[in-house]
């Protein structure tokens, strides 16, 4: 039976949707403060702990299109459980993981439930509600609720790694077995039938690929040198692999991202400017959390208490900026917020050895907050802005594959910045602590150079969507559910 109308159960299947979505980005951050923990514990080089964050964002990034594209051609409730299933388990694993291999292994596949379940669930929210007010609003609470676990990640985390850093994975098994049971009541089931069946394996292979020599290549050049054969030859490599999934895409029949979705100059604005921010948004409190830790001697229930106005601010932010949106636009709003995430960040370089709470964190921590909630509503609502249903699979996996790229290539850059300033202070004889200390100052400062990049992209870039016609949203399809 079709049904005729809203669905009546569309903001109760929001409330699961944007559970999930909550839980996902929740992960993200949340192993940020344990961090320390996990170095002490299992054993960690301080160059290989950024890899705790970039395994999971690579495989979650470089999956992300194959996974939008499998719940548009699959049905997307069967995708949004399967997606559910394999996070979980993941999670269990990385909660069980005996060693920094284990570990980094574990993120990956969450990774990979991450990257089916997220399109899966932003591309319901999207076929749920019709274009317009009703969608929007969807959307803002869905961006909303993303930042805000992006850095509540902070508060729930500390306590939970002062119990054991292994329950910074594990709370996530019983929210997603809830998740689960609720799952088939809530949500109908739909999929893309105006499209034919088919798949990219060549595509994310290649996309996937060129991610990982990426920040590897990253990575690695501190030690190997920028100029060295190996920097060289991964970048290479990667600038080769990229070109490679350009090509793939425009020949093969049923391409991973259709090449004609960046007609629309506003998604590709916005994805332009996800990357930046999310680069910033990652590397920044990677930063933070080693230097509260390890140099003012902060535990992870202190840090992640007194870090409480971060995602007050975020929240404060995100609300206030989803109506600003309709009033003044995508330029203006994604500028406000890189202007005051740069701020933060520069705030960030004038960390000390001796420094406290309220004198060296507090105030870049408000100002970083209002800028994140500002920016990541605004480029979530922009990158979906004029997509009909036939693609939002892909257009949500391509947005939240420019988020998570970002987060790798951002970790990595900070991470690397970071180490190998100290590693320069510590060689001309600079005691441990100043040398972390010049490290940190040092990570800060390129994110705030990388707030200034993202805020170019979001003048130059970011432009009011295009009015849509008819055709451009076919009317959605209701897929009949079977009972067997």
């Amino acid at each position: 039976m079709v049904q005729v109308g809203p669905d009546p159960r569309r903001w109760k299947a929001l409330a699961l949707l944007c559970g999930a979505f909550f839980m996902v980005i929740l992960d993200s951050a949340i192993v940020v403060v344990a961090l320390p923990s996990l170095e002490a514990d299992l054993g960690f080089a301080p160059s290989d702990l950024q890899w705790v964050l970039s395994a999971y964002a690579l495989s979650f990034g470089g999956l992300l299109l194959l996974g939008g594209r499998s719940s548009d051609l699959l049905g997307r409730r069967r995708m949004f459980m399967v997606g559910l299933v394999l996070f979980t388990v993941a999670s269990l694993l990385c909660g069980l993981a005996w060693s920094p291999a284990a570990l980094i292994a574990a993120r990956s596949f969450q990774g990979v439930g991450a990257a089916v379940l997220t399109p899966t669930a932003l591309s319901i929210v999207m076929t749920t509600f019709e274009e317009g007010a009703e969608r929007n609003k969807a959307l803002g609470i869905w961006g909303s609720l993303g930042g805000i676990g992006g850095t509540a990640g902070w508060l729930i985390g500390g306590p939970l790694t002062d119990i054991s850093w292994e329950w910074v994975f594990l709370i996530n098994v019983p929210i997603g077995v809830l998740a689960l049971a609720l799952a088939p009541r809530l949500l109908s089931e739909s999929r893309a039938t105006q499209q034919r069946r088919g798949f990219d394996p060549l595509g994310a292979l290649s996309a996937t690929a060129a991610l990982v020599l990426l920040v590897y290549a990253v990575v690695e050049a501190p030690e190997a040198g920028w100029s060295d054969p190996q920097t060289i030859g991964l970048l290479a490599g990667s600038a080769a692999l990229f070109v490679l999934f350009a090509v793939i895409e425009s020949r093969v029949a049923q391409p991973l991202l259709p090449l004609r979705i960046f007609r629309s100059w506003t998604l590709v604005g916005a994805n332009a400017t996800m990357v930046l921010f999310s680069s910033v948004a990652f590397g920044m409190p990677f930063l933070l959390t080693l230097y509260a830790q390890q140099v003012l001697g902060f535990s992870p229930v202190r840090f992640g208490l007194t870090s409480v106005v971060f995602p007050v601010s975020v929240a404060v932010a995100a609300i206030v900026g989803q109506g600003l949106v309709l009033k003044l636009g995508f330029r203006v709003v994604a500028s406000a917020g890189l202007v005051l995430l740069g701020v933060g960040c520069l705030y960030f370089t004038q960390v000390s050895a001796d420094g406290s709470y309220f004198g060296d964190i507090f105030l870049g921590l408000l100002v970083s907050g209002l800028g994140v909630g500002f920016t990541f509503v605004t480029v979530s609502i922009a990158a979906l802005a004029g997509v009909g249903e036939r693609e939002a699979g892909v257009a949500s996996g391509l947005s939240n594959t420019t988020f998570q790229i970002g987060a790798a290539v951002g970790v990595a850059i900070v991470s690397t910045v970071a180490v190998s300033r100290t590693n320069d202070v510590i060689g001309a004889g600079g005691d441990p602590v100043g040398a972390l200390v010049e490290g940190h100052q040092a990570g800060f400062l390129a994110t705030a150079v990388l707030a200034g990049i993202g805020l170019l992209a979001a003048l130059l870039l970011l432009r009011r969507p295009p009015t849509a016609t008819p055709e451009e949203h076919p009317p959605l399809v209701p897929v009949a559910e079977h009972t067997d």
